[in-house]
């Protein structure tokens, strides 16, 4: 909640500290978020062993980035169809499964870059 005696830059500060308090939450508490990050952390230990150009550092940082965003709004939505709706409801399950399909589309696009970026690479060193 918003401070009235906060100024900008305190604003700023509280904001900032309310965003790490919820990338430490995820990080420790969503096992997808876990899992998400773990791979993340493989295809950028591959990048460094594959030598990847700039531009596909970028494309690769970017879908990563992509794919814990989308797992993390999907967490949210999740979390607060949850609390309005706690039993199972018909259109709480419909809301709740087009969040889910975010992260899936997300993935799938991350999967396509990998593979743009990785492919060649594989190919020529098995060559």
């Amino acid at each position: 909640m918003k401070n009235p005696n906060d100024g900008f830059v305190r604003g700023r500060v509280r904001s900032m500290k309310f965003a790490l308090r919820g990338m430490w939450l995820l990080l420790t508490t969503e096992d997808s978020i876990k899992a998400q990050s773990f791979l993340a952390l493989l295809s950028i230990i591959a990048g460094f062993y594959f030598k990847i150009s700039s531009f596909e550092w970028m494309a690769q940082l970017l879908v990563i980035g992509l794919v814990l965003v989308a797992e993390a709004v999907n967490t949210a939505v999740e979390e607060v169809a949850d609390f309005i709706h706690p039993d199972y409801h018909k259109k709480i399950g419909l809301i709740k499964d087009i969040a889910a399909g975010a992260p899936a589309i997300a993935a799938i696009i991350s999967l396509v870059i990998a593979g743009i970026i990785y492919l060649p690479k594989i190919i020529n060193l098995l060559a």
